[in-house]
């Protein structure tokens, strides 16, 4: 890593592999990705099929959105008392962080998937066209979702719509999100987001052209690579990453939390799961989960 981002000797990048890149074309796609998950929990993927106008529009809005003066993003921010996490929250702290080092970063967070809880209240009506980029998002995060979900369901061995019904076929959720960590003229002291693991089915995270984001395999710490037109996807169950702060460019992510409904219940496939292997995990009720997972997350932080 760049000796200007934030952890740079808490979190060094130590070389060597990198998360698998895999082509969506590939006949063997399936078993790409599905061993990928099961080694690396994280991959690279390209010839995704979403546009490059659509995600440079994508984009286009969420830069201009943070540009915004500050009382005019304050408009949509963050109400903790309304029981939703979705709005417009300033600097952010997921979690306390073990060094000390403060949070930096702005985020949005608002669902676009299923229309039954899509508020567009508080999507922002300034820039022009920021409901009609992420609409036109939204329906590619559709597709390549499926799409995925599919192949792994093929690489396991399992029907091809398989994990998608799993996870809730068409009440799926995706909350989107843009992170933006302005430069930081002490990256040092900083981080954008401490150490975490994504509460959710998969994320499928967009970057722009400056990195700073790693994951942990293996008990190392390694940079995730990939490029603004290229999509990374992160099966989030054991896996941390955080994510870094720049001397000089404002770095912003844009990931999709794909999630099933909070009243679903979610456990190991019954075709996963035979005599001769027994499920580790019990099945609940997908809010359930969350929160144990947040509980955990939580008290390791404050150790």
């Amino acid at each position: 890593m760049k000796h200007d981002q934030p952890g740079a000797t808490m979190f060094p990048d130590t070389g060597g592999p990198h998360a698998p890149v895999i082509d969506m074309t590939n006949p063997d796609c399936g078993a790409c990705l599905s061993d990928a998950a099961m080694e690396w929990g994280c991959f690279q993927v390209i010839n995704h099929g979403v546009p490059a106008a659509v995600v440079a529009e994508l984009q286009r809005v969420g830069r201009a959105f943070f540009e915004l003066m500050p009382e005019e993003k304050c408009r949509y921010s963050w109400d903790p008392a309304s029981g939703s996490i979705e709005g417009y929250k300033v600097g952010t702290k997921v979690q306390r962080n073990l060094t000390g080092k403060k949070a930096w970063g702005d985020f949005f967070y608002h669902y676009v998937a299923p229309p039954s809880i899509v508020n567009h209240n508080i999507w922002p009506q300034n820039p022009a066209g920021y409901r009609e980029a992420n609409e036109e998002y939204c329906r590619h995060m559709q597709r390549l979702t499926r799409e995925m979900f599919e192949d792994l369901s093929v690489g396991l061995g399992l029907e091809k719509g398989a994990m998608r019904e799993a996870f809730g076929g068409d009440e799926l959720v995706l909350l989107q999100k843009i992170n933006s960590y302005p430069p930081c003229p002490q990256p040092d002291l900083v981080l954008g987001i401490g150490p975490h693991t994504d509460v959710c089915t998969l994320t499928i995270l967009l970057p722009n052209e400056v990195p700073g984001l790693q994951i942990m395999k293996d008990g190392r710490w390694h940079d995730l690579l990939g490029t603004a037109t290229d999509f990374q996807q992160r099966e989030v169950q054991g896996r941390d990453a955080p994510a870094m702060v720049n001397m000089d460019k404002t770095r912003m992510s844009w990931p999709v939390h794909v999630e099933p409904p909070k009243e679903l219940v979610v456990g190991p496939h019954p075709q996963l799961v035979s005599s001769c292997s027994l499920p580790i995990y019990k099945a609940k009720k997908y809010k359930d989960y969350q929160y144990i997972l947040q509980a955990v997350d939580g008290k390791a932080a404050a150790n």
